[in-house]
């Protein structure tokens, strides 16, 4: 038998076509699926430098990453339907996303203030005696303490009185020879009292009791009668209690005034207010009918501008009867004295409703522990500003105790 022939060649024409076809339509998608076969097989690390590869959302990567060589383009203002994870539109990114925020506790809602606690001003008068008897640095801080506990924000304190000062004066000292009163006090007392105050978030306004008057008992008497510093007459405003007037027309006397508010607001920069009173008047039954009205303005304006100039910061208060009252019998026309709050006293019960309708244009109402019984009218009455009691039994801790209760029941 002949040998058998070898076949030469790859046999590609024993391959039928139907196959051949098959196999380069696959060879086709296969390159042009590519990219997304080499991402699946993660051999994208090989490719060369100039070739990246673009990665494709997943349900864990939403959005693929912006190149950061390329200059954004602005992005539409609607939002596309198809997104696969709609970002939330207060969702803020976070450095560290791996790590969980703690969980925080709400903060519980304040309490609705009380009509009594939208007062702007509760205060409580307390004489210059209450300092007096070497009271510690304890003693006056746990009573400041004491009266915010009662609903008290402003302490109204006596710093001067009866022609002389409740700390020491270097005025005083350089125009009588002594400092202060003859009461034993702590030089620091004030200093503590407008501390601890602040920091509870009080106020303390220095009370000038007894503003331009004095009686027999003053240190400064014998001094005034001698330098003929006295109105002529006396002062019978108050039954029971005979009151010398110094002349504020006497450039000597304005002057002493002046230097001594100029120097109390320097000395004491942190104070709140000062607040005079009625005692800032001459009264119209004073011998002679002089009408002091313009005097006493120009004077007051001038020891105002004097304060402010050396001490802006501290508000010239002023606690008086009813304008119509004060410059009719006290030659006090306060409304042009270019004071910054004025409180209507209504010690009088007999005239309180008229006094009410004049302390509601004005900064508040000045009352006596003898009257808390109106206290619930006050209260209520949104157009009182503020409440000021003057504890006329000489008791403040007991008056204080008295409102806490008074407002306490009556909300």
């Amino acid at each position: 038998m002949p040998a058998k022939k070898e076949k030469k060649g790859c046999g590609c024409a024993s391959i039928p076509i139907s196959l051949i076809l098959v196999l380069f339509g696959a060879g086709y998608w296969g390159f042009m699926q590519r990219d997304t076969l080499l991402a699946h097989l993660n051999i994208s690390q090989f490719l060369p430098n100039n070739q990246p590869s673009q990665q494709q959302p997943t349900p864990s990567n939403p959005q693929p990453p912006t190149p950061t060589n390329l200059t954004p383009t602005p992005s539409p203002s609607a939002s596309v339907a198809t997104s696969p994870v709609e970002p939330s539109p207060t969702e803020t990114p976070t450095p560290n996303p791996q790590a969980s925020s703690l969980p925080t506790t709400p903060k519980p809602s304040p309490s609705p203030q009380t009509p009594w606690q939208k007062k702007e001003i509760r205060g409580i008068y307390l004489s210059r005696y209450q300092a007096t008897n070497n009271a510690t640095e304890k003693m006056i801080r746990e009573r400041v303490r004491y009266y915010r506990d009662q609903g008290i924000n402003t302490i109204i304190h006596g710093v001067w009185g009866n022609g002389c000062t409740m700390y020491p004066s270097q005025v005083m000292q350089k125009t009588f020879g002594y400092n202060s009163c003859p009461n034993e006090f702590q030089d620091q007392w004030l200093e503590w009292l407008i501390d601890e105050a602040h920091k509870q978030g009080m106020e303390v306004h220095a009370y000038f009791e007894k503003g331009i008057k004095i009686d027999k008992n003053s240190p400064i008497f014998d001094r005034a009668i001698a330098q003929r510093w006295i109105v002529p007459g006396v002062d019978k405003t108050y039954e029971g209690i005979d009151h010398y007037l110094l002349d504020v027309e006497l450039p000597e006397v304005a002057t002493f005034f002046k230097q001594i508010l100029v120097e109390f607001v320097q000395k004491y920069p942190t104070i709140d207010a000062v607040q005079w009173d009625d005692y800032l008047g001459y009264h119209a039954d004073l011998p002679g009918k002089v009408d002091r009205t313009i005097h006493l303005t120009n004077f007051v304006q001038q020891m105002i501008a004097d304060m402010k100039q050396a001490n802006p910061a501290v508000s010239f208060d002023l606690c008086h009867h009813n304008p119509y009252w004060s410059k009719r019998y006290f030659a006090a026309d306060w409304k042009n004295w270019n004071i910054d709050r004025a409180f209507i006293q209504t010690y009088n019960d007999d005239n309180f409703k008229q006094e009410l309708d004049y302390a509601e244009n004005y900064a508040g109402v000045a009352i006596s522990d003898q009257q808390l019984y109106r206290l619930k009218e006050l209260v209520n009455n949104s157009k009182i500003k503020s409440i000021l009691v003057f504890p006329s039994s000489g008791k403040p801790e007991e008056a204080a105790a008295s409102i806490k209760n008074f407002t306490s029941i009556n909300q």
